[in-house]
């Protein structure tokens, strides 16, 4: 995982492991069907929960071996994934793959097509996630207008430690996130190139919830 330069891109890191590149590759083909298209995303998902929370706080813990006694490390806190809906659903299964223990809020935010700018639509998290580790999951940062927002949610529900967790960002969306959430974290794997006029990333992979769902 390498951090981005220059300091204008600060608290944004790439992951950049070969095998996330090669499914990232498969996923953006055009060609590749909803059901592929599925499985690829989780495969990534759960791959980049090693850099995502590589540094995350650990606390002692003892345990018994068959053999003896010895002092661990375990997860210091609990952890909230929270997708925003729809399409950080698909991109959610791969990162509880590996924190089977950790719960799911949801927000309902999507992107008005003429507007292009976010609109909420629905709201359920844990009451007690102020005290825990979130990850907020969205496969494409775009615009950045949807995750801004749902950042904006988190925040007033008392959320101080927080991460971005995408696919395939655009400098347009990183920099409109971090223009209104400087200290929030995002982590990719991949930045691209620019924005179309309709708000869609270039190269981009698509509509990342019409082909997780074949709509």
């Amino acid at each position: 995982m390498s951090p981005l330069m220059p300091a204008a891109a600060a608290n944004v890191f790439v992951v950049d492991h070969p095998v996330i590149q090669t499914k990232l590759t498969e996923l953006r083909d055009h060609a590749t069907e909803p059901r592929k298209f599925r499985a690829l995303l989780n495969e990534i998902g759960s791959l980049m929960v090693y850099e995502v929370t590589r540094d995350w706080p650990t606390m002692a813990r003892k345990v018994d071996t068959p053999i003896e006694t010895m002092e661990g490390r375990v997860l210091a806190r609990k952890v909230t994934l929270v997708p925003i809906l729809r399409a950080g659903l698909g991109m959610s299964d791969g990162v509880l793959r590996m924190l089977p223990e950790a719960r799911l809020g949801h927000l309902g935010v999507y992107r008005d097509e003429k507007t292009l700018e976010p609109v909420s639509y629905y709201q359920k998290l844990p009451p007690d996630i102020a005290q825990t580790e979130v990850l907020l999951i969205d496969p494409m940062l775009a615009t950045g207008g949807s995750g801004s927002a749902a950042i904006s949610f988190l925040k007033k529900a008392g959320v101080t430690n927080m991460r971005f967790v995408c696919l395939v960002a655009a400098p347009e969306g990183i920099a409109a996130l971090h223009a209104q959430h400087p200290e929030v974290p995002i982590y990719c794997a991949a930045i691209d190139r620019q924005l179309n006029e309709l708000g869609y990333i270039l190269p981009g992979l698509g509509d990342a919830g019409d082909r997780i769902f074949g709509t």
